[in-house]
């Protein structure tokens, strides 16, 4: 019997190792997708943990458990999708890589939860229920569960498809209809659900405007004018100025609770002195940089850099500081109630649990965020910075005039009504001057329907997935909710 030759040796084992390393390619194929979720339940694990250990032995101790574990499923799911709409802009104009979009959320986020975010947290969340039908501590509770367990679902599934939705309204319809299967149609609010429900049109329409209105302005003032860079040495400034005054007043309102009062003619003044201030010191920083630069639109895009930057930084820091509640809400109303056993309007929120909604909201957004930050930010419209800067900005000021005029808006409904407003602007615009050129006939050039649609600037798909996800969010969350109170009810009573 004669013996393999060493040659034919080596072959049969490349072959084999050939085979050991498409079968670890394999794997590591099919295991890549499973690394976010895996990452996310050993958070949700290590949540249910935490209040085991800092919850004791006290009665109904698992039953915090349970809520620590779903608080921590929300806050995920509002790091995956809410905080694209601040960061989308800025990726999508390309002033920030999408890894640093992410850290620089991630960071302002938990910075705005754990130092502005609310000490306090309205438990029947804006007066959407009467209290009196859900005072009983065991209905209380499985209402609260049902709530935060459906607006989780819904996020989560908003995400799936690509629809950046509102995290406080899925709350809100997930309170409602926990209270209705606890205690009727009477026990709802409709006045304030009415106002919710207006302000579905109210804020997208409102940012949009504010946004359009922006973009018109820089148009005129800056791109438009044969001079551009002088021209932006004039106004640049100018706007820096307007930006970091609605700041300063948005966060002056919003986020700073734990410090001191701050009613909306304190935080105006605060935004004026700020916003001059800045118009002073970015004046000179401006005409710095504008030295040597070539007449011409790409120019301008580098003077915009920075100032979206840093909006985008502020806009996670005062939505971390403002929409941590959505997440924790209910958890800390789920906390009180079983420590104390009796239901209240108001709680404070537990250091513990406010830690657990900043750490999901930045786990969420690195495991999740990157593909609604890629919708938001480059899907619905072309951005470059001063785009997105408008975008930005008119967040800070719709958000503002909501408060002034005590209107309910979303964040998410008006970064996102922001993004719409500019590209229909732009398609409004560009459609007035095909309409104004003058054709070799004399008369105005004429575009067939065919192209006209294919210069579209919005992209109506995105633009139907994303209003029909709003208008049935609520009802959504609210079905969801009713049947989940009803199920832990039926089980566990």
């Amino acid at each position: 019997m004669t013996k393999p030759s060493g040659g034919n040796q080596w072959k049969t084992l490349d072959k084999d190792l050939g085979r050991i390393s498409q079968i670890e390619y394999a794997t590591t194929y099919v295991a890549r997708p499973l690394v976010g979720p895996g990452i996310a339940l050993a958070f949700m694990v290590i949540a249910g943990l935490a209040a085991a250990l800092l919850f004791g032995t006290q009665p109904n101790n698992m039953i915090v458990v349970a809520a620590a574990v779903f608080g921590a499923y929300m806050a995920l799911n509002i790091g995956a999708n809410d905080v694209a709409n601040n960061m989308g802009p800025a990726v999508g104009a390309n002033a920030l890589t999408m890894g640093g979009a992410i850290v620089i959320a991630a960071i302002c986020e938990s910075a705005g939860a754990l130092l502005a975010g609310g000490d306090v947290v309205s438990t029947i969340s804006k007066g959407i229920i009467d209290p009196a039908g859900v005072s009983e501590l065991r209905v209380f509770t499985w209402a609260m569960m049902a709530a935060l367990i459906s607006a989780a679902l819904w996020v989560n599934l908003a995400t799936k498809v690509g629809a950046p939705v509102s995290t406080t309204h899925s709350v809100v319809g997930g309170v409602m209809g926990a209270g209705i299967a606890a205690a009727g149609f009477a026990a709802v609010n409709w006045p304030t659900m009415g106002a919710i429900a207006a302000s579905w049109v109210i804020s997208p329409v409102l940012g949009g405007v504010i946004a359009a209105a922006f973009l018109a302005l820089i148009k005129s003032r800056i791109i438009y004018q044969d001079d551009k860079i002088a021209a932006a040495r004039r106004w640049v400034p100018v706007l820096v100025g307007i930006m970091a005054g609605t700041f300063a007043a948005y966060l002056a309102l919003k986020g700073l609770k734990r410090v001191i009062d701050v009613n909306i003619g304190t935080s105006l003044l605060i935004g004026l002195v700020l916003g001059v201030v800045s118009y002073a010191v970015t004046r000179p920083m401006i005409r710095r940089q504008s030295e040597g630069l070539e007449n011409r639109n790409r120019s301008l895009k580098a003077l915009f850099g920075l100032p979206l930057v840093l909006s985008a930084a502020l806009l996670s820091f005062a939505h971390g500081a403002n929409d941590v509640a959505n997440a924790v809400g209910p958890l800390a109303a789920i906390v009180h109630a079983n420590q104390f056993g009796a239901v209240a309007g108001e709680v404070a929120i537990p250091m513990w649990v406010m830690i657990i909604g900043a750490f999901g909201i930045s786990f969420g957004l690195f495991l999740f965020g990157p593909k609604l930050i890629r919708m938001v930010g480059s899907q619905i419209t072309k951005l470059n910075p001063m785009r997105a800067y408008c975008v930005a900005l008119s967040a800070a000021i719709t958000v503002i005039v909501a408060s002034w005029l005590g209107l309910p808006v979303s964040s998410t409904h008006i970064a996102v009504g922001g993004v719409f407003g500019v590209g229909f602007f732009r398609e409004w615009h560009m459609e007035r001057r095909l309409r104004n050129h003058v054709g070799h006939t004399g008369m105005p050039k004429k575009i067939p329907a065919e192209e006209r649609r294919r210069r579209k600037l919005v992209r109506r798909s995105h633009f139907m997935t994303i209003v029909a996800a709003w208008i049935i969010t609520v009802p959504a969350a609210a079905v969801m909710s009713a049947a989940i109170f009803l199920l832990l009810n039926t089980l566990i009573s």
